[in-house]
């Protein structure tokens, strides 16, 4: 398994900043970023859609060989902040099926994909569920034309045993999860059981840590905030164990959302550190 880096970590330097964050001194482009994680040792980069500046096939086709040169894996990552909001958005389900197609010209063979998130969590989850997975069911057919599988991410909207049922109901060889080692604990939902279900069919993830900060609303999603790897709450090595014991071909993605307080200002010291954890993961759980 290779390490890689999800460009999320990044977001306050693609100008999407928190209400209680500060901008950074100097913004970064996706050039920028990418020169960076090599730097730090990445092997893999997943890319959110809503950063690149462009989504045109020409910009696309023209970011592969860059992602080529430096030798990264890659997923491309559609659905931040809300993906297709329950089922109820369908310019979103428009966008997710134009798109599809597009995952290949940056050479990616795994999309990630999100259904709901945290606005919609106190909705009816099954009701969630079901229009979700007509849409995915229909989004399958452009996918495998593509050769693309895609990877609904547990996006703190539903539990495991829920992203297990939307699994059965697409019931496509090619639809499976982005598996977010954070996003389960910020439900009160245990991630390695989580894992124990959902390994077999895990194509992407993103590897989180995360503490309790004491400085922040218990209501708040970010309550449960971002820290380096091996420095919160989630076992990480465990979750590795159970992706190498089912063969997971993909990579593993650090990704700090919401940096801790202690960490604020300090996203790409707390990136490097999780990449250094992440690879000292891999290669225990690869003996």
């Amino acid at each position: 398994m290779k390490v890689g880096i999800d460009s999320y970590c990044y977001h306050r330097f693609f100008g999407e900043v928190y209400p209680d964050q500060e901008p950074p001194e100097k913004a970064m482009t996706m050039e920028d970023f990418l020169k960076r994680a090599y730097d730090i040792g990445a092997e893999a980069v997943s890319l959110e859609t809503c950063f690149l500046p462009s989504l045109d096939p020409e910009y696309l086709s023209g970011l592969k060989p860059i992602l080529d040169e430096y030798g990264f894996d890659r997923v491309f990552a559609w659905g931040h902040p809300d993906g297709l909001e329950r089922g109820l958005n369908p310019e979103a389900f428009e966008e997710v099926k134009t798109l599809i197609p597009r995952a290949p010209l940056i050479g990616a063979e795994v999309m990630r994909v999100t259904g709901s998130s945290l606005m919609f969590r106190h909705e009816d989850h099954q009701e969630q569920l079901k229009r979700l997975a007509a849409q995915f069911k229909e989004c399958m057919p452009i996918a495998n034309d593509s050769g693309v599988r895609l990877a609904v991410e547990n996006h703190i909207d539903f539990t495991a045993d829920e992203i297990l049922q939307l699994l059965e109901m697409v019931d496509d060889k090619n639809f499976g999860v982005n598996f977010d080692t954070g996003n389960f604990l910020r439900l009160l939902d245990d991630p390695i059981s989580g894992m124990e279900k959902l390994a077999p069919y895990v194509f992407a993830t993103h590897c989180k840590d995360l503490d309790v900060d004491r400085n922040v609303d218990p209501r708040e999603w970010h309550f449960f905030a971002g820290v380096p790897v091996g420095q919160g709450l989630v076992d990480n090595l465990k979750l590795a164990e159970y992706l190498a014991a089912a063969d997971y071909k993909g990579f593993l993605a650090v990704e700090i959302d919401h940096p801790h307080s202690d960490w604020t200002g300090y996203e790409d010291e707390a990136v490097s550190i999780s990449v250094k954890e992440m690879k000292r993961i891999r290669d225990a759980v690869s003996k």
